[in-house]
């Protein structure tokens, strides 16, 4: 850092990385984005530590099929909560310490018996619950699933084709109650 305080370019490339990848073919991802690959800047962590963090959220939400691009979403978060509070910085730095150098090139057996490891850490269960609320409330995740959002805002879900309960026996008339909207 210069002395009047300013960062300059070598600085900044010493505290931060880059995550990358591609969207897979076929994907529902594909299909929305404007490009196969992207790019994530990362402004707390280091690349090999945005891999590893990659890596370790893939492992605790394991969906075969769904693209990195979506995991670097909960990576983004992580990242920024990092870049504001050095007292996150620090926990994301160490719980990502110990689970090895290799982590993210590691085998899933390998990962999951670290992450089973720090389990009862801070770490661990921060991480956790940044990655279930931050991972399954994005629109590249809904798209995945097929998610069509929530059914107050779009008429309910009898009215969007989700009244065919084709596993359920049929209700005789008399005990199936009014119908909503039909006034009876």
């Amino acid at each position: 850092m210069r002395s009047n305080g300013v960062a300059d370019r070598r600085d900044f490339l010493k505290v931060t990385g880059i995550l990358t990848g591609c969207l897979a073919v076929g994907s529902p991802l594909a299909l929305l984005a404007p490009s196969r690959a992207w790019a994530l800047e990362l402004k707390a962590f280091t690349s090999e530590q945005g891999a590893t963090l990659l890596a370790a959220v893939r492992t605790i939400l394991p969906h075969d099929r769904l693209d990195d691009a979506v995991y670097a979403s909960v990576v983004s978060s992580c990242d920024a909560d990092a870049a504001r509070d050095a007292g996150v910085r620090e926990l994301y730095t160490r719980g990502l310490a110990s689970l090895g150098a290799g982590f993210a090139a590691s085998k899933e057996p390998e990962r999951v018996a670290a992450l089973k490891a720090i389990e009862p850490t801070t770490f661990f269960q921060q991480l956790r619950i940044k990655a279930i609320s931050t991972l399954y409330s994005s629109p590249l995740a809904f798209a995945y699933f097929g998610y069509e959002g929530e059914a107050f805002s779009k008429g309910g879900y009898l009215h969007r084709g989700f009244n065919d309960l084709k596993w359920l026996p049929e209700v005789p008339l008399a005990d199936s109650g009014p119908m909503p909207g039909s006034g009876v």
